[in-house]
């Protein structure tokens, strides 16, 4: 087994043992300038007796707990990640707490200081495969889960994800209620520069389609404070616009997002990422 270059044949061989359910994360933002502290509670179902693994690359593992039992952890490697060994056909609760580094690649939880004035800048990409930087996971396309999300986060950042997201004390929570990939789970936080408008438009019925229907879609978009001075807004809204009165207008299918952002970040290894609801383009753009 590895949790750095999964196999295809490890890929659908955990397909088939494993059906995964929701995952409950919990990210401190706040823990340290290097580093963050990562807990997750994974919900899954063995429909097999065996063994298997879950993918986490992390620095240092604090706990890791199957069932409320807890497992060793002073073997743990973040090329294999964690083993699931004797698995029974059950259902299980896997609770992991991880150290884990931010990332100056653009892999997992991306860390930025602005030299422009010293501000701090996280966002994620975990395509392909790098969810598992962030939090324990089965780090593959076809194990698709729900999610509630936490971020312990200073109180003055602005913190975007997939869903809304709302504050209680300085932790920001969204859920995710419909079955989702890993690597389209997105966070975005810092002190980003924030425009939003709505889209208003009306979905066009096709017979393969679904009926007739107005539809409202809340946008946003966010860049660094230093770059608010050149950012269009106007401008990529009306294209923005533009791009959904045309795919609502010629396939049949409403947007299932709920909401529609984009956040121009720095220090981005591609062009754009299109997760879910939560759209990262390198800000080279702006």
């Amino acid at each position: 087994m590895t949790s750095v270059n999964l196999t295809r044949t490890e890929a659908v061989e955990r397909s088939r043992m494993i059906e995964v359910g929701h995952y409950d994360v919990t990210l401190d933002l706040k823990y340290s300038d290097t580093h963050f502290l990562s807990t997750t509670k994974v919900s899954f179902t063995s429909r097999e007796i065996g063994s298997t693994f879950i993918d986490l690359r992390a620095e240092e593992i604090h706990e890791v707990r199957l069932n409320d039992n807890p497992l060793p952890t002073n073997s743990y490697n973040p090329a294999y990640g964690i083993p699931l060994s004797g698995l029974q056909v059950a259902d299980y609760t896997l609770e992991v707490t991880a150290k884990i580094p931010y990332s100056r690649t653009g892999e997992g939880l991306h860390r930025f200081v602005d030299p422009a004035d010293e501000k701090v800048y996280l966002y994620t990409q975990f395509e392909t495969a790098d969810a598992k930087r962030v939090f324990a996971c089965f780090d593959q396309p076809d194990m698709k889960a729900t999610y509630a999300l936490h971020f312990k986060a200073p109180e003055d950042w602005t913190v975007i994800s997939n869903g809304p997201v709302s504050w209680e004390g300085d932790v920001a929570s969204t859920a995710i209620d419909y079955p989702l990939s890993t690597y389209l789970v997105a966070l975005c936080a810092g002190p980003y520069h924030e425009v939003t408008d709505t889209w208003r438009g009306e979905l066009t019925a096709h017979p393969e389609g679904k009926p007739a229907q107005k539809l409202e879609v809340p946008l946003g978009i966010y860049c660094r404070a230093s770059l608010a001075h050149a950012l269009d807004a106007e401008r990529l809204f009306t294209e923005t616009k533009q791009g959904f009165d045309f795919y609502h207008r010629n396939f049949g299918f409403p947007y299932p997002f709920g909401k529609y952002d984009q956040i121009f970040v720095p220090e981005f290894n591609a062009g754009a990422m299109e997760n879910a609801g939560c759209v990262t383009i390198r800000d080279e753009y702006v």
